[in-house]
């Protein structure tokens, strides 16, 4: 089977093309964009995705103050920093690139920041608005993959859809989103994981596969029913080496899939900006 593939890029570009005319406005009102980002340690993907991250927020037009930590930061040093971008006016969102140095409560971290700040949509105030369907910040990753499906015109609506994994970044925010009352949603969603042992009976008569575990190549060509959507959202690296959850294989039995490389990843990066530009266009309104 020749699958339909589906890349990150174009729906990216359009998610962004939508942008830059807000971010116009914004700068016209005087008020330049505001993204903050911290990094603590010198893991090289990390700092990649900063820099990744950076570059395309002066692209947008974006003020991007950036804070790197040193490996051996305390909790207090990071805390000290988030607190810093909460009273800073010129910072509409910030983000602390994860993950962070084993001495580093992360959790903790994350719950000193503004939760209106919280460009990653992870802070438990956004995950409860999200859990509400309340206005507010979404985890980029599962934004993305809403928006990639509804790019390329995969009905979702009262479809069954997998996910394997329930991370607090992806598969657990994921389903939330994909079982909400909208065009581009409100499926029948399934999380499943590693620790069921029959988890491919469920993959399997899925309409919408997504992988969401992080362990890579997790997911099999029998795993799948021929024809199914499949959408990779799990990674884990190895070096600089990406190892995905899906097993190339797969395309020999999905009817549309993302692309082991340039799939989710730019929808994330999009929907990051997204998230920054409505935290700016509701502190200008508030000016």
């Amino acid at each position: 089977m020749n699958p339909r593939m589906m890349p990150g890029g174009p729906v990216a570009e359009a998610v962004l093309a939508d942008l830059e005319p807000r971010i116009a406005a914004l700068r016209a009102l005087g008020h330049t964009p505001g993204l903050g980002t911290i990094l603590v340690g010198n893991e090289s993907a990390s700092a990649g995705y900063i820099r990744m991250k950076q570059e395309k927020a002066a692209a947008l037009g974006f003020a991007a103050p950036h804070v790197h930590l040193p490996d051996d930061a305390s909790q207090a040093d990071l805390e000290a920093a988030i607190r810093a971008f909460n009273d800073a006016p010129e910072v509409d969102a910030m983000l602390v690139q994860h993950p962070t140095p084993p001495q580093i409560d992360f959790d903790a971290a994350l719950q000193v920041m503004d939760p209106d700040k919280d460009v990653d949509g992870l802070h438990p105030t956004n995950m409860g608005r999200l859990a509400l369907g309340l206005p507010g910040p979404v985890s980029c990753t599962p934004a993305g993959i809403e928006a990639l499906l509804a790019f390329y015109e995969i009905p979702v609506a009262g479809r069954e859809v997998c996910i394997l994994g329930r991370g607090t970044t992806l598969g657990r925010p994921l389903a939330l989103l994909l079982s909400q009352k909208r065009p581009t949603a409100n499926a029948a969603v399934t999380v499943v994981h590693t620790g069921v042992p029959d988890w491919p009976d469920y993959t399997q008569r899925a309409d919408i596969v997504i992988a969401a575990a992080g362990v890579p190549g997790i997911l099999q060509p029998e795993h799948l029913t021929p024809g199914v959507v499949v959408v990779g959202g799990g990674v884990r690296y190895e070096g600089r080496r990406l190892l995905p959850d899906v097993d190339e294989r797969c395309e020999e039995v999905a009817g549309a899939i993302t692309p082991r490389v340039g799939g989710v990843g730019p929808t994330t990066i999009a929907m990051l900006f997204r998230n920054a530009v409505e935290a700016a266009e509701r502190h200008a309104a508030e000016r």
